[in-house]
């Protein structure tokens, strides 16, 4: 079945859907059209992952920092420069060699709403790295050459970025969100992120984030006749999570890495059940070999659907605001907060707004009366806390997911009060291959510490299984915390331990001491904390 055929007439069929988000279509705006999506050439595609073949061959056989990174980042210069693009390098002091990460901009479109792609250009040292991600890396290039040449009527501004150092733990896009002013990150409405778009043995993923994203692209595969499935394995584990852990809506697309494909997946969209979807994930064999046509041309035409629908028109989008009051409480644990959640509608007609919260500290929920609203009206938000909430201080981001537009807004919530004993370190340690990281807290409590102290650990590893951590007391003893375990690898994410300690004082330095036994993986110790 030639799918580009089958694209075009579902295209046709779907224009006047209500679920465009970019451009909406209402009785009130029944003469807003939006262009149809272009048919992304998979042979052009394709040259860009030949070219990056060529870079790590040239490179010692990889496209990492010390290999074919900087060649891999002329090279995509170069075509975006030549297409009329505003590009920039961003040097990334927290990246290995301070490598630099790539930004480029279409100079059109509402520069106050912008619809971001990324991938990042990196690979892993034992290889090219041509499906991770030289796939992501191309298809979002080559749908950046399509929309300069076709040049069409913007609604919001689109921006690349090719990331740096993703493989050592998001370094590369963790750097560019935290140097952004908030103003300019506000101005993100939505990152999309396509990490392993052309895997073998394929599946069709799609990041369930956000309930109106998802649809963007699962609508494209229903006129294809695709089913898609929620991603799971690539969860805080690729570049969107920089942009997530800030508030920033996103969305995204992946064909699988080490997971095993299951036999309902095999019925569902062929290959073989009982082997992963990239055999050569990580890999010297992930090649221009490892690539098939068919989900890297699915995927490439997917992303170019998503940009068409959210940023390509001729009309305003309906848009709302959406703002907490107050924006900050304290309680005790057991007690709750209530929360004012109010919308505003700002531009064209109201929508429904969908209502949620992440960031809650263990052991509180978060519920809206009511859930849903229009934009124009309010609800309650209760934050409730139990007697096993920790101490601390949490940054909690309600999402109001509208039918064309999502945005955040962030509530402070104080758990404890007087004397809170918690103590932390918020540095960055990279977490190397058979490295240790030793990050340390002063505390400065009194008397002796309450058996067991509680941790808050915060990590950016692909493969939590490789991590062997301990405690190390004031007094130099070591206290267990997680011992190493068995693939398949979970993003570490935000843990919280409780550890047992016999006969410590409260005060002194307290060493979080954090060993990688695996090979392949790295990451980064974002920060930890302890409540003594």
């Amino acid at each position: 079945m030639n799918t580009k055929k089958t694209l075009r007439a579902g295209l046709a069929a779907l224009a006047g859907l209500a679920l465009t988000l970019a451009v909406p279509a209402t009785p009130a705006q029944a003469q807003t059209t939006t262009a149809a999506a272009p048919d992304i050439s998979l042979a052009n595609v394709k040259a860009h992952l030949n070219q990056f073949q060529s870079i790590a061959q040239q490179n010692g056989g990889n496209r990492a920092p010390s290999g074919g990174y900087t060649a891999s980042v002329s090279y995509v210069e170069q075509k975006l420069r030549a297409a009329g693009y505003t590009v920039n390098r961003q040097t990334c002091t927290s990246c290995a060699g301070q490598t630099q990460n790539l930004i480029a901009e279409w100079p059109k479109g509402d520069a106050n709403q912008v619809i971001m792609l990324g991938a990042h250009l990196d690979s892993v040292s034992a290889g090219p790295g041509i499906n991770d991600n030289g796939s992501g890396s191309a298809a979002i290039l080559e749908t950046a050459l399509t929309l300069a040449q076709q040049n069409p009527e913007m609604v919001k501004r689109v921006r690349f970025a090719w990331w740096a150092d993703e493989e050592s733990g998001l370094r590369g896009s963790r750097y560019y969100v935290s140097q952004l002013p908030a103003a300019e990150r506000t101005k993100i409405k939505t990152y999309l992120n396509f990490d392993m778009i052309g895997s073998k043995n394929w599946g069709h993923f799609v990041y369930d984030d956000v309930a109106s994203i998802r649809a963007v692209f699962d609508e494209y595969f229903a006129s294809i006749n695709i089913p898609t499935e929620g991603d799971t394995e690539g969860d805080g584990r690729s570049d969107h999570a920089s942009f997530k852990s800030a508030g920033i809506p996103v969305g995204g697309l992946a064909t699988g890495a080490g997971y095993t494909k299951s036999s309902a997946q095999a019925q569902k969209w062929g290959g073989t059940a009982g082997q992963p979807f990239d055999n050569c994930y990580h890999r010297a064999c992930d090649t221009i070999s490892n690539i098939p046509d068919t989900p890297l041309d699915r995927n490439s035409d997917a992303i170019a659907y998503a940009v068409w629908k959210l940023a390509v028109g001729t009309s305003q989008s309906r848009d709302f605001s959406l703002s907490l009051s107050p924006s900050s409480g304290t309680v005790q644990p057991g007690q709750s907060a209530t929360v004012a959640v109010n919308t505003q509608t700002t531009a064209g007609a109201a929508q429904t707004v969908n209502l949620s919260a992440s960031g809650l500290p263990a052991g509180a929920t978060a519920t809206f009366n009511p859930a849903s609203v229009q934009s124009g009206a309010s609800s309650t938000l209760t934050i409730a806390t139990s007697s096993s909430t920790p101490n601390g201080t949490s940054t909690i981001t309600v999402t109001g997911d509208g039918a064309e537009v999502d945005r955040t807004a962030q509530y402070t919530l104080t758990v404890g009060s007087g004397d809170v004993r918690i103590f932390r370190n918020d540095t960055d340690f990279p977490i190397a291959d058979f490295g240790t990281v030793r990050s340390p807290v002063t505390s400065s409590a009194s008397g002796s510490a309450a058996s067991p102290v509680q941790l808050s650990i915060t990590a950016s590893h692909p493969c939590s299984e490789d991590l062997r951590i301990s405690l190390q007391s004031p007094a130099n003893k070591s206290y267990s915390v997680k011992a190493t375990g068995s693939v398949p690898c979970t993003e570490f994410g935000t843990r919280t331990y409780s550890v047992p300690v016999t006969g410590e004082n409260a005060s002194g330095t307290w060493t979080l001491v954090v060993y990688d036994a695996y090979s392949q993986d790295t990451g980064t110790l974002d920060s930890w904390s302890i409540t003594v």
